[in-house]
């Protein structure tokens, strides 16, 4: 529940709006972030009483932390039903330590470059689902890792087809009486679904990133399908016409480089130009290589070659390398497949001579 939800729910219980605030700092906001009825300190005997009646404080479950060699870890959670999703929480030395969300159990864009892809779509994870990913990173990993002050919705699933739950758990993230990260520091990240897109610029003050990956439309259409309903065109203009409506707003562009598939010259200055217009930054983001892939990462100095291009025509952007990924915590990497995959889409022939 969002905070005026939460105030009706405890006051059709009887009790007073104040309660509901205290129960709400509780939850999110004074370091506590509660998970049984025991830790409801200040509460009355009487409301900790009904909140164990009529209320449950913990929709996940821990099943396992995995450690990267670079620090980055990995949460498995059970949900109710026995599945399991999986959060990224990614330390920063200069305190800007980040979780990394899902928010679907598996995803139905089967981009081809992503290991949660393959899995198809199995179920929305729901608002409480969401949140609570953040509240367990900090109850975590502060005492280890200082604040955590940055969320992104890049974890499991296309996060604007659960729109509904996201951009819901996202307000309550923001809420200042609670969790309080900075609206600027709550990135949700679409595939480019561009219906959605369109209602979150205007009904959410997070940040928004977009996942783009290529410079031409029969690239996109292979590597991400959504393209073929929403094309480069479509999507890019829908941009341009409503960060118009938006001050001092920049879309973050994110771009996984496929050697020999999208990471030319000719695709760097493709690139100047399709984003030329569009308040943003781009992020040059490493391939993680999984089970099955057919791409090879770009070599880093290949990178760096292409970021130069960019950076030389005015555009801002920066280089993110892999992290976490021997834990298979990396961009891409997250989730289990199982027996039952997604099939591969058959990729132009003049691409084969790039695969492994």
């Amino acid at each position: 529940m969002e905070y005026p939800e939460l105030e009706k729910w405890v006051q059709s219980h009887g009790f007073r709006s104040g309660q509901a605030m205290m129960l709400w700092k509780c939850l999110y906001g004074n370091n506590t972030w509660a998970h049984t009825h025991d830790e409801l300190l200040g509460l009355k005997k009487e409301f900790r009483q009904m909140l164990s009646e009529h209320a449950t404080l913990k929709a996940l479950s821990v099943k396992d932390i995995l450690t990267a060699s670079d620090g980055t870890r990995k949460i498995l959670f059970n949900l109710e039903d026995g599945s399991v999703i999986e959060t990224v929480v990614i330390p920063c030395s200069r305190g800007r330590t980040t979780v990394c969300v899902s928010s679907q159990l598996g995803c139905a864009m089967n981009c081809q470059f992503c290991y949660t892809g393959r899995m198809g779509l199995r179920k929305h994870l729901t608002t409480a689902e969401i949140v609570e990913q953040a509240v367990f990173a900090r109850r975590l990993f502060s005492s280890e890792f200082g604040a955590i002050c940055n969320v992104v919705f890049m974890g499991m699933g296309e996060p604007l087809h659960n729109i509904e739950n996201v951009i819901k758990a996202a307000a309550i993230m923001v809420d200042e009486q609670g969790l309080h990260f900075s609206p600027r520091k709550v990135t949700v990240s679409t595939s480019g679904l561009v219906p959605q897109l369109k209602r979150f610029l205007r009904e959410s003050n997070c940040a928004l990133a977009v996942s783009l990956n290529a410079t031409t439309d029969e690239v996109r259409n292979w590597i991400m399908p959504i393209n073929r309903k929403y094309n480069l065109s479509l999507l890019l203009e829908t941009l341009r016409e409503e960060l118009r409506l938006k001050n001092k707003y920049k879309v973050l562009f994110e771009y996984v480089m496929l050697a020999g598939v999208n990471d030319s010259i000719d695709d760097a200055k493709r690139l100047i130009e399709l984003v030329r217009g569009i308040p943003c930054k781009i992020n040059l983001i490493s391939f993680n290589p999984h089970d099955g892939s057919h791409f090879r990462p770009t070599p880093e100095e290949k990178m760096i070659e292409f970021r130069n291009i960019l950076a030389e025509a005015g555009v801002v952007v920066f280089l993110r390398l892999s992290r976490g990924d021997d834990q298979m915590a990396a961009c891409g990497q997250l989730g289990d497949p199982g027996g039952v995959l997604l099939p591969l889409l058959r990729m132009p022939e003049r691409f084969q001579a790039a695969a492994l």
